[in-house]
């Protein structure tokens, strides 16, 4: 087999193969023989026409069985000996096979690029580590959050006021009355007189009972309208318990007090704006080298990658219309993201030799069982199965990847409150 490799561009690659007419001969034999057996001919029983008949009869659809019957080994061989891997399927143009002539095909794909990273000095990845300084508002929110859990819900049949909840369906309609398909909410809860629900909606809202049905304008982007068919399901008054030493107690018995419960929320508040702090400083971190890498990257990844993503959106959402076109526009830059530091990441494990042994993934996993002692056994039942393994392999990975960057990074601190973070969500939300 004769294979030429042509580089096109840093992922895409074109074959050319060509296979010589005396290393086909014997499989083209079999093929005649596979094909006297599913061939029925006048005078002679199945599988015993001549061959000399056959090829006089039958020889273009012998021809396009042995190229159906041989291509893919074919081109898996030509791969694995020029040791490429395609990303996606390949394309195949110029394909030619004729009775005693070369067999010969083209075959244009993509491959994964070989990333070469920049030479990293001292200072070279510039990033911003956030300190967030939470307040009473934080502390105000987790504790309204728990008290959620255990509150007292009553139905309300004499009318919606301030404060209930209407549980009811949201049909979005058109400017006639219509309903628009595939654009309904159902079981959604609304709090009269809270977020958007204020001023004229709150008036419209009051006083509602279950089967009532209403329309009701709600803000929608670029300072339009959202018109929607309300139908009410029900109307609940949520009653919050009181936080005292018995509301305390419940929550946790190991709490001797509203004062230390209050404490001990404080530091779990602390401790996750400290993760969502890591998390955006390794995010920074790796977007820092992704910028200084110069890479071309195969557009069939990133489809790829929108794809699953797709296939996720739609189990998550079971029963919605949702437009495809639509959430992968939404996502088409995350996709492109993800895919460069998947080469990059690759890159940095080659070169720097970064391995994560057996042993380190079972003392993360004794590590974690410590952690929560009484969920050991399940801990250690799902630790069992290799695709959860690996996901810790992966965690470790990733850990030493971004500590080996760390090396690199020029670091400024900087404090942000909470009361900042908070709004900017509300604005983004």
């Amino acid at each position: 087999m004769d294979i030429k490799v042509n580089e096109i561009n840093s992922y895409k690659r074109e074959l050319e193969v060509v296979i010589p007419w005396t290393d086909l001969q014997d499989d083209f034999e079999k093929s005649i023989k596979h094909f006297a057996k599913k061939v029925k001919l006048p005078g002679f029983r199945p599988g015993k026409a001549p061959r000399k008949v056959l090829m006089q009869n039958y020889l273009p659809n012998i021809e396009m069985d042995f190229v159906e019957e041989s291509f893919n080994k074919i081109y898996v061989q030509a791969l694995q000996e020029k040791e490429l891997t395609p990303v996606n399927q390949g394309e195949v143009s110029d394909l030619n096979f004729h009775y005693e002539t070369d067999f010969t095909f083209k075959a244009t794909f993509e491959i994964e690029p070989e990333v070469v990273l920049p030479t990293l000095k001292k200072n070279s990845l510039k990033v911003q580590q956030t300190k967030f300084i939470s307040d009473a508002k934080d502390m105000e929110i987790t504790i309204d959050d728990i008290r959620a859990r255990y509150m007292n819900i009553r139905t309300v049949d004499d009318g919606s006021k301030e404060g209930h909840f209407i549980v009811c369906n949201l049909q979005e309609i058109d400017e006639s009355g219509n309903p628009i398909i595939g654009n309904k909410m159902e079981d959604r809860y609304i709090k009269v007189g809270e977020g958007i629900f204020t001023n004229e909606l709150q008036k419209s809202l009051t006083g509602l009972k279950p089967k009532d049905e209403i329309q009701i304008n709600v803000p929608g982007e670029n300072d339009g309208e959202i018109r929607y068919q309300l139908n009410v399901v029900r109307v609940e008054d949520h009653e919050l318990p009181v936080v005292d030493e018995d509301f305390v107690k419940m929550v946790d018995p190991a709490i001797e007090s509203v004062d230390a419960w209050r404490e001990k929320i404080k530091e779990s508040i602390d401790l996750e704006y400290e993760r969502r702090s890591e998390e955006a400083f390794d995010r920074q971190l790796s977007d820092a080298l992704i910028d200084m890498t110069d890479m071309e990257y195969p557009p069939s990844m990133v489809e790829s990658y929108l794809e699953h993503l797709i296939e996720d959106v739609k189990k998550s959402n079971p029963g919605a219309a949702l437009d495809d076109a639509k959430v992968r526009e939404t996502y088409q830059t995350v996709a492109i993201r993800n895919m460069k530091w998947y080469l990059v990441r690759k890159a940095i494990i080659r070169e720097q030799n970064i391995e994560i042994t057996k042993e380190e993934v079972q003392e993360e996993v004794t590590r974690l069982i410590e952690k929560s002692p009484q969920y050991s056994k399940e801990i250690e039942k799902y630790y069992k199965k290799p695709s959860n393994r690996n996901k810790v392999d992966d965690d470790l990975l990733e850990k030493k990847i971004l500590d080996y960057l760390k090396e690199f990074a020029k670091i400024k601190q900087v404090k942000v409150n909470t009361k900042t973070l908070r709004e900017k969500e509300n604005q983004e939300g």
